[in-house]
């Protein structure tokens, strides 16, 4: 048990490590408390390891309590942020590429109907495009297809 206690920041060191590593690659990032709590482990085992403070549980557990909320309370915001950015880049997908010839007239009321992999879509466009005319997607949204005239 003496070699528990000989090793506090070692032990610190190495948990804040695991911790860290199965919330950024396990976890994907996701949780916040964990980066967080990794990252007060970290700072505890180098806090410990320069001497400021005693190599001892309770200091641990203290020096812990107070970083945990002083770190989320730090980086809250901007991690917030990083997580709510959002990329302005259209998304290419398997629509992009199709193409077919309509069977009935479009317009912005979405009437017109287009089954495509299994899913009968509703048919927007911009400008009037009549029946029998090749149109390719254009951009979509929840159950409707934006097309426009293929040129």
């Amino acid at each position: 048990m003496t070699e528990w206690a000989d090793n506090i920041p070692r032990l610190l060191l190495f948990l804040g490590i695991a911790i860290l590593l199965i919330d950024i690659v396990v976890l994907g990032f996701s949780t916040f408390i964990l980066f967080f709590l990794g990252v007060s482990l970290l700072l505890s085992a180098i806090i410990m390891m320069l001497g400021i403070v005693p190599s001892t549980w309770v200091a641990a557990l203290w020096l812990n309590a107070i970083l945990v909320p002083l770190i989320a309370a730090v980086l809250w915001r901007p991690l917030k942020r990083l997580q709510e950015q959002k990329s302005s880049e259209p998304i290419h997908n398997d629509f992009a590429d199709h193409q077919f010839v309509l069977e009935g007239d479009v317009d912005l009321r979405g009437l017109t109907k287009h089954r495509y992999s299994g899913i009968e879509w509703s048919l927007k466009s911009e400008h009037p495009i009549p029946a029998g005319t090749t149109v390719e997607v254009e951009r979509l949204e929840v159950g409707t297809l934006w097309i426009k005239a293929k040129r």
